[in-house]
């Protein structure tokens, strides 16, 4: 039996902001969650995921890869920057991009393209805090949240926000079911 991730609360606003807490306690439900939240997304969209090493970003990633019915394994772009993943289908490709190693912010990410990529793929990014979000001011936030130290801890706290526009419409609780 597939195990679905809980929501903690769902608070909602009407500033073209809305967000959802969610509890996730396995990778495969990280994965799931991805899959549910790839349903929302559209060509266009940014999303930027933050957490500590080995929150489950990347996990969460694969998820989007495998509902956006994209290419490839969806590993970590760590030592690539940037992959992407192009859509078997009809949907947007998937622009993975891990800036954990880049110091600068969306000067430094220019050489990556991401504002020519933006409007017809799905973006995620790693680690873009303070360096993408120049991109477009409609965009998904996730948080994870693990235990930290030397613990074998699944538990994953969320936290995902939308911002702008694109969002303000959005049922985010969708993710939580």
């Amino acid at each position: 039996m597939e195990e679905t991730a809980t929501p903690r609360e769902s608070v909602s606003s009407g500033s073209g902001s809305g967000s959802v807490n969610v509890t996730v306690t396995s990778p495969e439900q990280m994965r799931e969650l991805g899959r549910r939240l790839a349903k929302l997304l559209r060509a266009g969209d940014l999303v930027m995921l933050s957490g500590e090493l080995g929150a489950g970003k990347t996990t969460l990633t694969r998820g989007l890869g495998e509902g956006l019915g994209v290419r490839g394994a969806v590993t970590s772009p760590t030592f690539v920057i940037a992959r992407v993943h192009p859509s078997l289908g009809d949907g947007p490709p998937l622009v993975h991009v891990d800036a954990y190693r880049l110091s600068g912010g969306l000067d430094e990410m220019e050489d990556l393209d991401l504002d020519v990529s933006l409007p017809e793929s799905v973006v995620v990014v790693e680690w873009g805090e303070g360096k993408v979000e120049e991109l477009t001011e409609e965009r998904l936030q996730v948080v994870i949240h693990r235990a930290v130290g030397d613990t074998t801890d699944e538990v994953r706290q969320m936290t995902i926000t939308g911002l702008g526009e694109r969002w303000a419409a959005a049922d985010l609780s969708a993710l939580a079911a």
